[in-house]
Formats: structure tokens, C-alpha cells, sequence
């Protein structure tokens, strides 16, 4: 209710108009030119919700315009919308509905709960909402939503496929996985005979055929099953040709194994020295955040369409892609906070027990907290919807940022390991401050919950964050880095770094001083890491400020001296009285 109410005061207010702040749960419509047209138009806006996580529908406000213009008000009776509603539906849908006035208008908000089932229009039409918009369910779409919302898991059925398929290779590798675990019970259940072992894990039924899990993650492709599980890309550029490529088919325990394997030796190492004296190793991708990435593909992907993991590595990107959207209910603006949900669930519950697969939904909240601790952004997760539908997890590559890494390895060790305090770290090295609002978004958490995470960033340990001056008396103040924080941070943070004729000043005094200049020595005067003094270098040669002057051409000593349009010292003049005591002549000493 707060946060409508919150979109119409911005609405009034001329900050936003309504369909700029429609979202995946909010709508806003008006009424038709006759009845018949509104209730339908509302029925299929319900089932759209209905189909996806709930939501509301504001009638009354127009999508363009702003102020209480964009408010036309509605004479729709309550009571009979939602009757026709639940006519208009299929199976019947029943919704609450309230009336508001505002700005001398009145609305109506209806609001949608999650459906227990996949809702249709009366004509049939299967609909789901998308971020902003209603958008149409493919056939498999409605399959999907059906299985999830009535709890048939898919990979629980039978493959028909008998005990003895199982590659002898796999089952080893899964019982290496138990012994590893550390826990004693599953120590035991690598002990037991194959035929035991799958028993208890739920992977064999009674009459020993296996479940789909069990060939899935088990067994090698029959003649009818065969296809690609992962396939592999690497190139040296983005946009290049691929250098390497690599195929794997089931058993998935023995493809991800592999597939790991190769990607890990492609990864470089950045060694990076904190102020503590500890020593980092910061991977060009984080291993972690890739093995998470992955493992949520194999287990989270749609497996019944039957295409393959396609995974494209340079050094500038690392992307996977898994067939099927994310699982019903989890969207990019609710994958941290909204909890685990598994498309298949005794599969997600195997490759728990096995370690490979995070509880309560953690896998993705490693993913960013990874990609923040090696001083890069979080990973971009988006669903695809083309001729067919992919979820999509984007890495960016590229130098680390040495000082954000140097400062998150500094932070008192719950806060390392916070994936909010993390995102709250990032946002305002983009940011001068933020408002619980702002860190709402970012964190996908409400503003009253945001704002206790700024308050404990602020006064407890960490100690990173303070008010400002002018905001500190209100109940929910700004917030900004200290002092210490900023100078730990230096240019990682944007809106500290120096700027291009503060840059050329210094290293022009410098060299008038001692003749040359090379990357060690840029490192220190503007306490950068060694990509960002390549970089400067490189745009200083480029503007032809510096050449190179040194045999050395490549390495960290390679020396710079004044290039053709380095700016010559103007000459000191001297007024010199002439003996005519005519006026003073200027003369160059």
C-alpha cells in the first residue's frame, strides 16, 4: 500500500508519470470506451499477475502525463468488477479490490495475489507478467508454470533406464563428492553398494529404474537421448574467432567436472597486497562466482527442452546460457531476496547433498559477493525471449579494480562476506551518497530494511559510512563514505578521480624534474595499480605529451620522456633599464 501510494505522490508531484513507474508487480489502466471492453481488459491484466508473483492494478491514472492531470478517476462499481473478474477467468479468479481518492479522483487498486494455478482468459489466452508488460505464454510456458504450481517435478518421473546404465565413472566421482563432504552420514552412504546408494538418495525407484535425476547426472546418452549438455567457447577477443571449443555430453556430474577444469585454466591471477599485509590473489573471473554460475544453469535450466549450456569466455566477458526462463516466481529484481526455488526439486536436492548446489537460494548471492570482492561489478542476469527463451548470466572481465578489492578484503570479516554491504559499497563508489530508496533497489530489499543495513555500515564496526551534515536529524538521512573510507578507496570511487589537466600537471612537473617518467613511477604519484598507469600512459602517448625513449618496450620500467607537443617552459624575462632612462626593455636571460 505504501509504495502505490508513494508512486502517486510522485505521479502529482510531476517526478514520474504512470507508465514510467509501472514495474513487474504494478500497473496502472483506465477505463475503455464501454464495459464490456474494461472488465476484459482487467481480466486479462489479472491473469497476467495471477501468472507471474501478484501484483496490483490502479485504475483511474493514465500511463503519459504528469500531475493531477494524469488522474481521470473511474466509476467502475466494486462489487461487480469483481464478479466479472472471477467470470472473465479461468479457473475463476478471485481478487481484492479497494477504493482510493486522490488528488480529487477516485481510483480503484486491485490487487492479485500469486495464482496455485496457470490462469487463462475466458477465450483462452494464457498471459504473464514481465517486468512492465503482459506478455503472451508459449505453450511451453504454460507446461512449465503447471508442473511448478502443481507440484509435479519432473525429474523425480522414471527414465526407463536400468541401474546398470549408470557410468561407472560418474558414480565414482559421486561417491568421491560424499567422502569430501566431511559429514559423517553421507561418509556412510558412500560405503553402501551402487544399487543401495541410489536407493537412498531417491535416485532409484522400487522396481530399480532410475529417476531422470539419476540419468541426468549418471548415465552417458542412449541412442535416442543423445545430445550436447555444455558447449564451450573461448577467444582472445570478444568478437574474435574461437580459439578453443569444447563439448560435453551427459552424465552432467562428469561435464561440469570438465567443464570447470577448463574454464579454471584459462583464468588468470591479479597477486594484490592489502594494507595488512595479506596477500590476494585476485582471479580475472571469480571461481566461485563461475561454479555458481554454472551449477544454477545445470540445475535450474529447463532440461525437457533438451539444448545445450552455451558458455562464451574472453577476456572482456564470460557469459552462460541455459534454455528456459528463470523458475516461476524469480525474476532479476527479486533474485537475491526472494529464497530458493527449485524447477526440479529432487534434483536440486541431489546435487545439494552431493555440495554442488547452495541452500536457501545462496548460489546466486555468492555470485555477486564474489564479483564485488575481486573488485568488479555484479554479474547481469536477464532472461532472453527470441525464437526461443534463455536465462542469461553476463560476467565482465577486464582489469580488477585493485583499490575496491584492497578495501573489501580491509572490511571486518561478517562485512566481507555481507552481499549487501557489498552492493552498498559499489553503489556509492558510482554515487556521493544514497537514501535508503536508493540502496532499496540495489539490494532488493525493502527501504525500512535497506536502511538498517546503512545504519549498521555506519555505526557498527565497519564504520564506513556516515550522515550527511544536512541529513543527519532526519529519520532516514543520507548516507556517504568517511573520510578514512575515500582515501582507502581513492579512484575507485568516480567522482574523486583527478582530472585529465591535474593528471598532465603532475607528470609534466615531474618530468621537467627528472627527465623521464615510467609506469612504477605513475603508480606512485597517483597511488593507481598497474593497468590504470598502463592506461594513463597510453593516453598521454597518444596525445603525443610522451614518447617512449628507452630500448625496454614492454614491462613496468619501460621510461617516457617529453613528446612533440610536451608544453616548453616559458622563458623568465627581466626588465633591464636602459641608460636613456627611455622605458624598460624586456630581454630573455
Amino acid at each position: 500500500m505504501a509504495d502505490i501510494e508513494d508512486v502517486l505522490h510522485a505521479i502529482e508531484r510531476r517526478q514520474t508519470s504512470a507508465g514510467m513507474a509501472e514495474t513487474q508487480v504494478l500497473d496502472f489502466k483506465t477505463e475503455k470506451p464501454n464495459p464490456k471492453e474494461t472488465f476484459q481488459d482487467l481480466a486479462e491484466a489479472s491473469v497476467c499477475f495471477a501468472n507471474a508473483g501478484g501484483g496490483s492494478i490502479v485504475v483511474g491514472v493514465r500511463d503519459v502525463g504528469t500531475g493531477t492531470d494524469a488522474f481521470v478517476g473511474t466509476d467502475l462499481d466494486l462489487h461487480q468488477l469483481r464478479s466479472r473478474i472471477y467470470d472473465l477467468t479461468e479457473p475463476h479468479l478471485t481478487v481484492a479490490i479497494r477504493e482510493l481518492i486522490w488528488a480529487g479522483k477516485r481510483l480503484v487498486e486491485i490487487q492479485v495475489p500469486e495464482g496455485l494455478d496457470v490462469y487463462s482468459t475466458g477465450k483462452g489466452l494464457f498471459l504473464r507478467r514481465w517486468t512492465d508488460q503482459c506478455r503472451p505464454m508459449r505453450p511451453a510456458d504454460v507446461a512449465r508454470l503447471s508442473d511448478d504450481r502443481n507440484g509435479i517435478d519432473w525429474s523425480a518421473q522414471p527414465s526407463g533406464r536400468p541401474i546398470d546404465d549408470v557410468d561407472p565413472q560418474a558414480m565414482q566421482q559421486l561417491r568421491v563428492l560424499l567422502r569430501s563432504s566431511g559429514e559423517t552420514a553421507k561418509e556412510q552412504l558412500a560405503r553402501l553398494a551402487d544399487h543401495e546408494l541410489l536407493r537412498e538418495l531417491r535416485l532409484a525407484l522400487p522396481d530399480d529404474l532410475l529417476t531422470r535425476t539419476a540419468d541426468y547426472l549418471l548415465c552417458p546418452p542412449s541412442g535416442s537421448t543423445a545430445h550436447d549438455l555444455i558447449v564451450y567457447q573461448h577467444r582472445q577477443t570478444a568478437s574474435g574467432e574461437a580459439d578453443q571449443v569444447r563439448r560435453w555430453q551427459p552424465p552432467m556430474l562428469t561435464a561440469f567436472t570438465e567443464s570447470m577444469a577448463v574454464i579454471a585454466a584459462r583464468i588468470g591471477v591479479t597477486p594484490v597486497n592489502t594494507a595488512r599485509g595479506q596477500q590476494l590473489a585476485i582471479e580475472d573471473y571469480p571461481t566461485a562466482a563461475v561454479r555458481e554460475g554454472l551449477a544454477n544453469a545445470l540445475i535450474h535450466g529447463d532440461l525437457r527442452e533438451r539444448r545445450a549450456i552455451q558458455i562464451e569466455h574472453s577476456p572482456e566477458a564470460l557469459t552462460v546460457r541455459s534454455p528456459g526462463p528463470l523458475v516461476s516466481g524469480i525474476t532479476p529484481q527479486n533474485i537475491l531476496t526472494h529464497g530458493s526455488r527449485a524447477r526440479f526439486p529432487l534434483l536440486a536436492a541431489t546435487m545439494r547433498v552431493l555440495g554442488l548446489a547452495e541452500e536457501l537460494g545462496q548460489g546466486v548471492d555468492r555470485m555477486y559477493r564474489e564479483m564485488v570482492r575481486s573488485g568488479r561489478t555484479v554479474p547481469r542476469v536477464h532472461v532472453d525471449e527470441g525464437q526461443t527463451t534463455e536465462t542469461v548470466v553476463d560476467f565482465r572481465g577486464g582489469p580488477p579494480n585493485v583499490r575496491l578489492a584492497r578495501f573489501v578484503a580491509d572490511l571486518p570479516e561478517a562485512e566481507q562476506r555481507d552481499t549487501d554491504a557489498l552492493l552498498i559499497t559499489l553503489l556509492l563508489c558510482q554515487k556521493r551518497s544514497v537514501t535508503a530508496k536508493d540502496v532499496s533497489t540495489a539490494i532488493q530489499r525493502d527501504p525500512r530494511e535497506a536502511e538498517g543495513v546503512l545504519r549498521r555500515l555506519a555505526h557498527g564496526d565497519a564504520k564506513i559510512l556516515e550522515p550527511t551534515a544536512g541529513t543527519v536529524n532526519r529519520r532516514q538521512p543520507n548516507y556517504r563514505f568517511t573520510g578514512a573510507a575515500l582515501a582507502a578507496l581513492g579512484p575507485a570511487v568516480a567522482y574523486s578521480r583527478r582530472t585529465a589537466s591535474e593528471t598532465d600537471r603532475k607528470v609534466i612537473d615531474h618530468l621537467r624534474d627528472y627527465g623521464t617518467i615510467n609506469n612504477s613511477t605513475l603508480q606512485r604519484i597517483f597511488d593507481v595499480d598497474v593497468y590504470q598507469a598502463r592506461d594513463l600512459l597510453r593516453d598521454l602517448v597518444g596525445r603525443e605529451l610522451l614518447v617512449r625513449v628507452s630500448e625496454q618496450t614492454r614491462g613496468v620500467a619501460v621510461r617516457y620522456g617529453p613528446g612533440p607537443k610536451f608544453p616548453q617552459k616559458g622563458r623568465r624575462r627581466t626588465a633591464v633599464k636602459s641608460t636613456d632612462d627611455a622605458a624598460p626593455a624586456f630581454f630573455d636571460e
